[in-house]
């Protein structure tokens, strides 16, 4: 499968790393019209704001008409970008998932930290060692992460840090709030991939 990753800013290359472990062919995606040829799309962290600007009109138009239809999976700006509503300040976006965040929920570059968190859903190949896979502690590396404050309806969560949920799924839309390209765990994308090969749960 072939798999676009967002490389405008932030750590596209430790995604595009984590994705080629996991077998997938990866595509950076520098210009819209590479939208047309991956079957899902990773959006990686950075300054949202940042992002929109540098999409342009025409490339966030292509971008929200790419969501529509592929799976898109947004980690920190980029599960900003997938929101339907965003405080501090408020900002447009994609609107892909029925939650709301808020932005540097977790404090400033100098308060980044490493948790752990639980990962409630792993994948669906059938893989005997699965429900060990989701016993197991997740490492998640947070850094000027937002927070989802409220999941709406239709939103599913798949792991959480606490009682706060860090990664949510709604129909082809994903996203985490810290960095899972910065973990050598890789459930989370791994069931991005799922959702990728197998389509909406």
């Amino acid at each position: 499968m072939t798999i676009g990753v967002l490389a405008l800013q932030g750590d596209f290359d430790a995604h595009r790393r984590r994705l080629e472990e996991l077998g997938a062919e990866v595509v950076l995606v520098k210009k819209p019209e590479q939208l047309d040829h991956i079957e899902g799309l990773v959006i990686p962290g950075g300054e949202s704001g940042t992002f929109l600007k540098l999409l342009g009109d025409a490339g966030f138009e292509k971008l929200r008409q790419f969501v529509k239809v592929k799976p898109t999976f947004g980690t920190c700006a980029g599960a900003i970008l997938l929101a339907t509503e965003v405080e501090n300040p408020s900002q447009a976006g994609l609107g892909a998932l029925n939650i709301r965040v808020r932005r540097n929920a977790y404090g400033r570059q100098i308060d980044s930290s490493i948790r752990e968190g639980k990962m409630l859903v792993c994948h669906r190949s059938g893989d005997p060692h699965d429900g060990a896979l989701r016993e197991s502690p997740l490492e998640m590396v947070f850094i000027r992460a937002p927070k989802i404050v409220h999941v709406g309806e239709g939103v599913e969560i798949l792991a959480t840090e606490g009682s706060d949920p860090v990664v949510v799924r709604q129909g082809r839309a994903m996203a985490a709030t810290f960095h899972p390209e910065l973990s050598p765990d890789i459930r989370v994308h791994r069931a991005f991939l799922d959702l990728v090969r197998n389509g909406v749960p």
